[in-house]
């Protein structure tokens, strides 16, 4: 689910002028805006004419609790030997594709595979929420206005020149097709793959898979490079120094005993992960795997994806180690509570482990005298 798009130069002022308006002057003043940007009126107001709020749209974005899930649960939960065994097929089927995308742009296939495996299971589960309502319902929430009411005048652009239909569905947060794009991104990189002369994200897989190639080039992937590799580490590091804001050279992690668990460590910079601290999985994320959070802003998300990438590619089950136990969703929050008490900047208090308040818990842990591996457990959250 892609919810940070690469802006486009949109006339978008006060994007988020007329969230919680009543519903007549919300639909006037976006109006007024797409008339602004070159979508003739009577576009505008066709488009708008049967918009509505769904209630089911925001229930959704209010119940993402699935993020709250610790990474060996999570990954496990969504990859299974039969997405694996999919992912294999669906690479083979349209090998032509990927190997066009990989000369152009150095993009493995497993890292479109992953995604296409996880938005869409390969395109089987595009989502039944009607995708002007999902954007309409959102641009009119006041929670994320600035994200949404650009998308909503983006789809009243696609409307205009005849690629979007009132009828299209997708995901509750109005992305559309195999690899779910907004639209301002199918605007800015949709990519006609299979050469019809039409770009067509829900029912033709090249379209999908180029545009999403187009996609995370242009959000700054460096070809034929890595994003995530799993590894082995010592006891005795400094476990202050791993996360991704502690980014080192692989000649120093190696001085540390650093070591990749199943191939040598590229020479690359990275940063030691430990999502679950450090009696559990750990892994070196490289400057790839920033790229992921482009795509989707969830920690454990993003962990998930570019190491299902690396099982597709023929990497073996990571180690899951022996972790301690975890916070539960309650516990969470009320560490979070602490946590911005206590000055720290966490993003909120939503349960969810993100990488604001691994820092933070990092922070604190060295600074009470703690393994500093930003894995917060019971015994931390009672000593705060």
């Amino acid at each position: 689910m892609r919810l940070a798009p690469l802006l486009l130069t949109l006339a978008t002022p006060l994007a988020a002028q007329d969230c919680g308006a009543p519903i007549p002057d919300f639909k006037a003043g976006l109006r007024v805006e797409a008339v602004a940007m070159g979508v003739p009126a009577n576009t505008v107001d066709a488009f708008l004419a049967d918009a509505r709020i769904d209630p089911a749209v925001l229930a959704a974005d209010r119940a993402q609790g699935v993020f709250q899930l610790d990474f060996v649960t999570f990954s496990r939960r969504l990859i299974s030997t039969a997405r694996i065994e999919n992912g294999r097929a669906m690479s083979d089927r349209h090998d032509a594709t990927f190997d066009a995308i990989e000369a152009q742009f150095g993009i493995p296939r497993g890292v479109l595979l992953a995604f296409w495996a996880f938005e869409t299971d390969y395109g089987a589960i595009q989502g039944d929420f009607n995708t002007r309502n999902a954007l309409f319902t959102l641009a009119h929430d006041c929670r994320r206005p600035e994200l949404f009411r650009p998308e909503l005048l983006a789809a009243m652009q696609l409307f205009d020149r005849g690629d979007f239909d009132l009828a299209t569905t997708g995901a509750w947060a109005g992305e559309i097709g195999q690899v779910q794009m907004l639209p301002r991104d199918i605007i800015a990189h949709g990519t006609d793959g299979d050469g019809d002369g039409r770009i067509d994200l829900k029912t033709s897989a090249p379209d999908a898979l180029m545009s999403g190639a187009a996609l995370l080039s242009a959000l700054g992937w460096r070809a034929d490079e890595p994003a995530l590799q799993e590894i082995t580490v010592p006891d005795t590091l400094d476990w202050a120094r791993t996360g991704l804001n502690h980014p080192a050279s692989a000649a120093d992690w190696a001085a540390l005993g650093v070591a990749g668990r199943n191939a040598p460590l590229p020479e690359l910079d990275g940063a030691v992960v430990l999502p679950m601290g450090r009696n559990g999985p750990a892994f070196m994320a490289y400057p790839n795997f920033e790229i992921y959070f482009e795509w989707n802003q969830s920690f454990t998300y993003v962990l998930t994806a570019a190491y299902f990438a690396t099982r597709l590619a023929g990497a073996p089950v990571y180690d899951a180690g022996n972790p301690d136990p975890g916070l539960s969703g309650d516990q969470m929050i009320a560490l979070q509570d602490r946590l911005t008490a206590l000055g720290h900047d966490v993003g909120g208090s939503d349960g969810i482990l993100g990488e604001k308040t691994r820092e933070a818990v990092q922070i604190e842990q060295e600074r009470l005298g703690l393994p500093a591996d930003a894995w917060p457990t019971a015994d931390l959250l009672a000593r705060l």
